[in-house]
């Protein structure tokens, strides 16, 4: 973080004098003079309990929901809402610079696409990312907050647990265009209907500049019925080769542990381009990011050749060879229509047999109960041989998959179905594992791999 004067920073939040700011902290451990820090209440953990060693630290501006006791009245920022807060001292640093950024947001496949912008856009200069997946009020203001003079070019990704949130985070980030990759059912459980969470991903038009690009996609049954703003210049893309699509994959098709693909631009005209994982639904998130990046004007041939230079970050689809077995932890986070993606992805990879591990998915609300069997047919449809199901709601991801023939046993134990896996599985094989990050699935995935080692 560059300095910034604090009533600069602080503008909207509180009062301050100009005394210049270095860092924003909400870990009292990262506590640095002249630093503010701010508090967020939390169920287990509250940060007002450590507001008064932070300032005896060093900081100089507190950030508090209610008054603290050792906190000077001066130093002390009251506001209604940490987060709200956290978001409108990013938005006043960013004033500060005038990158190139790129936003996505979508309900699947953010945190691809975002690499992939990264990928893109680091070959054109020094660029910036969202890390992981810190799309949140904490998240992208972090992300803000890393950008200095040197950077020429950004990617931040944006997501949200209930209508206005995107709003608030477009509005800091002002990126120069959008990327909306598609309309699932994630947080069906607090948004009610997919229609309610097409009109929360729809609101990071309101931080696009008139005339900016937002980046659609065309094979999704929702976005094409959203009313763009005028202002703003809709592109549409399409994975499965949709002729009404401004840009559109042709001829994809697999090149050992990636895909090749022609990339069809009806201004620009044909690109080659090869990306280093599988599945037709990583086609679309590089599509998304290579049309988001020439809409920007950035070279058509150069930034199709650094899709190549995209990489896989957490437990999204990485693959690990593991005593000859081909292991794809893909369980960082996962929604029905990620679970389709990934099963659709592994059966078209080259193994022997497949084994699929999969545990529930999260924050369904009331399509929970058909989610989860949906997920047993599409193992089955895809080739999975034998599934290891974890969790409570998976018991009827077991019950489907085992009518649709394949043969599936249901877990609540890791250890046993870590053990399970280790007695089915063989060299040639391959093991897809998918759930939401609450069941923490890397910690079968883990003992599965002692197992491996042990029996060797």
């Amino acid at each position: 973080m560059q300095p910034i004067a604090a009533n600069h920073l602080l503008a909207g939040v509180g009062l301050a004098d100009s005394s210049p700011v270095t860092a924003v902290v909400t870990d009292s451990r990262k506590v640095v003079p002249g630093c503010v820090f701010v508090c967020f209440p939390g169920q287990k953990v509250d940060g007002h309990d450590y507001a008064a060693a932070a300032f005896r630290a060093g900081s100089g501006w507190i950030v508090a929901n209610r008054p603290v006791p050792g906190i000077p009245p001066e130093r002390l920022v009251l506001c209604a809402s940490s987060h709200h807060a956290m978001v409108r001292m990013a938005a006043n640093y960013r004033t500060l610079f005038s990158p190139t950024l790129i936003g996505v947001t979508g309900s699947v496949g953010k945190t691809t696409t975002k690499e992939f912008c990264y990928a893109v856009l680091s070959a054109f200069g020094p660029s910036l990312k969202t890390e992981g997946n810190q799309n949140n009020e904490i998240g992208l203001p972090n992300t803000l907050f890393r950008l200095d003079d040197s950077i020429r070019y950004g990617v931040v990704e944006m997501g949200m647990s209930s209508l206005g949130e995107i709003e608030r985070l477009a509005r800091a980030a002002r990126p120069s265009a959008g990327i909306i990759t598609c309309i699932g059912v994630s947080h069906l459980e607090t948004l009610g209907s997919r229609e309610n969470i097409l009109k929360a991903k729809m609101e990071i038009c309101a931080g696009l500049p008139d005339g900016a690009p937002l980046v659609l996609n065309r094979d999704d049954d929702l976005l094409p019925g959203a009313a763009v703003p005028a202002r703003l210049r809709p592109v549409w893309f399409s994975a499965l080769g949709d002729p009404a699509a401004d840009v559109r994959a042709l001829e994809v098709r697999n090149k050992g542990e990636g895909q090749v693909f022609l990339i069809e631009d009806r201004l620009l005209g044909r690109f080659e381009a090869y990306i280093p994982v599988v599945g037709r639904h990583n086609v679309g998130d590089a599509l998304a990011a290579w049309t988001a990046a020439v809409r920007l004007g950035l070279d058509p041939a150069r930034a199709a050749a650094a899709l190549a230079d995209y990489q896989t970050t957490g437990m999204r689809q990485h693959i690990v060879h593991c005593g000859g077995i081909t292991v794809v932890e893909d369980c960082y986070n996962a929604s029905p229509d990620s679970v389709k993606a990934s099963l659709a992805m592994f059966g078209q990879m080259p193994l022997a047999r497949r084994a699929a591990l999969l545990g529930d998915m999260l924050e369904l609300g009331s399509v929970s109960d058909e989610a989860h069997t949906q997920s047993g047919r599409w193992a089955a449809e895809n080739g999975v041989n034998y599934l290891v199901a974890y969790g409570p709601q998976s018991a009827l991801t077991a019950r489907a998959a085992a009518a649709a023939g394949v043969e599936a046993v249901h877990c609540t134990d890791p250890e046993d179905a870590a053990a399970r896996l280790a007695a089915w599985l063989r060299p040639g094989d391959g093991l897809l594992a998918k759930a939401s990050r609450g069941m923490k699935l890397e910690t079968i995935l883990q003992r599965y791999y002692q197992m491996q080692k042990e029996g060797e």
